[in-house]
């Protein structure tokens, strides 16, 4: 199976590859890692990269995207890029200027997807998480739908090609989709899936939208104790997954990575490892029974790895709801 035909639409028109590459660099991973394991990715067949301003590793990505472009492995339109909009920049008037920053980092004229990062906006300036003398959180009091209307004044600009949202909770998209005068509804939602987490009832709700679901987190994270608790469950040594991994002769991280494939979302696979980053392109080759299917669904445990407990005094936190 070719794996570049296997593209999802999106309610703009537009297409995103199904497999993602992830970027956010775990723990003690060195900048020149993310530039070498990117080149790997693309050389792998990965299209879709998906990176963010908060990573701070967009110049790194950038130079993989163009010296890939520059040897002919791909065009600039082969590729799918995501960036995000961090909630210090939520303002209206700060939206365009945070694009513009991923742009001159990546030294890309547009990106093919732009985001909201988190619902929480936090007060501008150049601390990624400002607080005050005693440690609080520093929040601000932007309206998203007037952040959602500077994001499709992007898309206007042709910057940014598409326009979403992540860590959205159904009430939070519900407030965007009925904002009086919605130019452009956001083509995706990208949330935290895997097996401990299969975000049904929040899936059900973007298909019933047209909003594509990408999922992130998807083997279980790297448990990077700067935001994983130590104690979490291995979602890669889940038995359950092992038998099916056993019985298809595949890795337990594919049978997760194609679990959510065929349950309709979009998955980003994050690996700095040049031998998982080529074995995580298998996803296309092999199939799930219908048995499979359900008893990975058996699996969920509504188990978050990315509780965000940073911003959890936030009035606009999203993990409170159901979903």
């Amino acid at each position: 199976m070719d794996h570049k035909t296997q593209r999802v639409a999106l309610n703009d028109g537009n297409f995103v590859p199904a497999l993602g590459f992830g970027t956010a660099p775990p723990e003690k991973v060195p900048m020149s890692a993310v530039l070498e394991a990117t080149k790997h990715a693309i050389d792998a067949g990965f299209r879709h990269i998906d990176s963010a301003y908060s990573y701070q590793v967009e110049e790194e990505v950038g130079l993989a995207i163009r010296s890939k472009i520059a040897d002919g492995t791909v065009k600039r339109e082969d590729i799918f890029y995501t960036t995000k909009l961090w909630p210090t920049f939520c303002r209206p008037e700060l939206v365009q200027s945070s694009l513009e920053i991923s742009l001159k980092r990546l030294q890309l004229d547009y990106v093919d997807l732009f985001i909201i990062h988190f619902p929480m906006p936090l007060q501008p300036g150049d601390k990624m998480l400002p607080r005050d003398e005693n440690g609080k959180l520093l929040f601000d009091t932007v309206d998203l739908c007037d952040t959602w209307e500077a994001m499709e004044k992007c898309k206007d600009a042709g910057l940014t090609k598409s326009i979403g949202v992540s860590n959205f909770n159904r009430r939070q998209l519900e407030r965007i989709l009925n904002k009086p005068g919605l130019k452009y509804k956001p083509v995706c939602n990208q949330v935290e899936c895997h097996p401990y987490l299969n975000q049904s009832k929040l899936l059900d709700f973007c298909k019933s939208k047209d909003i594509v679901m990408v999922g992130y987190c998807v083997l279980g994270t790297s448990r990077d104790s700067r935001w994983v608790d130590q104690s979490s469950p291995v979602l890669l040594e889940d038995p359950v997954l092992a038998a099916i991994a056993k019985k298809h002769q595949r890795t337990p991280a594919l049978i997760s990575l194609r679990y959510l494939l065929q349950r309709g979302l979009v998955v980003l696979a994050k690996s700095f490892n040049e031998k998982r980053i080529k074995e995580n392109m298998q996803v296309f080759d092999f199939q799930l029974t219908s048995e499979d299917m359900k008893a990975i669904d058996g699996l969920n445990r509504n188990f978050r790895y990315n509780t965000a407990t940073y911003l959890a005094g936030h009035p606009d936190f999203p993990f409170h709801d159901e979903y």
